[in-house]
């Protein structure tokens, strides 16, 4: 049986993994606006990071899902956390920006593969 075009992205996807799986969640954990918000109050803290205690008072919501939306942000990779006495800090982990270059980069592991054209 002959190997499809969709045989052979599927076939790439496999090799990847890693990088499709590290893809996925720093998308999704950017695709909500309340984590953009979160992570433009981070990077433009005078200091570099953020309180916990800073960024509740910037949200209408329940400290337990600010938590949440930090916590999705940290495990993703955006956001690095530091906890100092009561309260949790945060900052930007600046690789963040280098692993989305390079799986955006053209020919890099998450690039398009030309589409075939039936005739």
């Amino acid at each position: 049986m002959a190997k499809t075009d969709l045989d052979a992205r599927k076939e790439a996807l496999v090799a990847v993994p890693d990088e499709s799986a590290s893809a996925a969640r720093l998308f999704k954990a950017l695709a909500d606006p309340i984590r953009v918000q979160l992570v433009v109050l981070v990077r433009q803290a005078a200091t570099g990071e953020a309180c916990f205690c800073d960024l509740a008072d910037k949200f209408d919501m329940p400290q337990s899902s600010l938590s949440h939306h930090l916590k999705i942000l940290v495990n993703a990779g955006v956001l690095q956390r530091e906890r100092r006495g009561t309260w949790s800090w945060y900052r930007l982990d600046h690789d963040v920006f280098g692993t989305m270059e390079q799986l955006l980069r053209p020919g890099g592991p998450l690039r398009d593969e030309p589409a075939s054209h039936c005739d």
